[in-house]
């Protein structure tokens, strides 16, 4: 309890200075020269995103789900740790400062991963369907200088992320019938990011392409379902499983970017 409140505390010191950081900088660009209009630049962006990350405990509950069905699986359920999906959001603050470019960001992110196996039987078939859905909201800041006139480098790309993660068992049983078991993390988990990449433009100032590759770090102990139960270590134990997800990994984001000048 005291590690959680610690984090949100610190998380939330984070944001402000984030915030504060931006205001600061705003203020200072009055006096530059930028090209992107009187304060810089505001705008979205949009793109696809790539996470690949070591859930332990998952894996060791989808070795024993083929374990234990392994006389009836059609096939074997695949083992977890390549999750894609998408990336939206706000650059709050970007501008140039001699030759660096320097952004305040926030977004929301949204990956997921998916399994399936089918168990044979003499009543019929069986599909059961494994879910991951990861979510962030994350904040954070990025530093580039610029290569060429289209090209940019991103020097360091840095954020904490507020990650929320729900698996979901789903079995299709002859009947019809579907059975539905989710869980989730008992609390929003901090985390962080760093990577490096570069910036197209493909209208100078206002429409960029932007590639980024870089390490999360975060990890996810123990998961619950709704009735409160803790997800057990296999489908016949009672022991409650840990490292569900041990840690993050690489990561990878291609986005557009689209900017107004202030």
């Amino acid at each position: 309890m005291y590690l959680c409140f610690r984090n949100f505390m610190y998380s939330k010191k984070l944001i402000f200075f984030v915030f504060i950081f931006s205001l600061i900088i705003s203020d200072k660009a009055k006096s530059q020269s930028f090209g992107f209009g009187c304060l810089g630049f505001v705008g979205g962006y949009g793109g696809y995103s790539y996470q690949a990350y070591d859930p332990k405990g998952l894996n060791s509950y989808v070795d024993n789900f083929n374990s234990y069905n392994k006389d009836s699986l059609s096939s074997p359920m695949g083992k977890f740790g390549q999750a894609k999906g998408y990336r939206v959001g706000i650059n709050f603050f970007r501008a140039n400062i001699k030759g660096f470019i320097l952004t305040t960001k926030g977004f929301y992110q949204y990956l997921i991963e998916k399994k399936s196996a089918t168990i044979n039987s003499d009543g019929g078939s069986s599909t059961i369907i494994y879910e991951l859905d990861l979510k962030n909201w994350g904040v954070g800041i990025d530093l580039g200088t610029t290569i060429s006139g289209a090209l940019s480098w991103k020097v360091i790309d840095a954020a904490v992320l507020f990650n929320t993660v729900t698996f979901t068992d789903t079995r299709n049983i002859p009947g019809p019938t579907t059975l539905v078991k989710r869980y989730n993390n008992e609390n929003t988990i901090l985390g962080y990011t760093f990577g490096t990449g570069f910036i197209l433009a493909i209208v100078d100032q206002y429409i960029s392409i932007e590639g980024v590759a870089g390490y999360t770090i975060f990890s996810i102990d123990r998961m619950k379902a709704d009735d409160g139960s803790e997800m057990p270590l296999s489908e016949n134990s009672s022991q409650p499983m840990r490292n569900f997800i041990a840690s993050g990994g690489f990561n990878a984001v291609i986005q557009l970017n689209v900017g107004f000048p202030l």
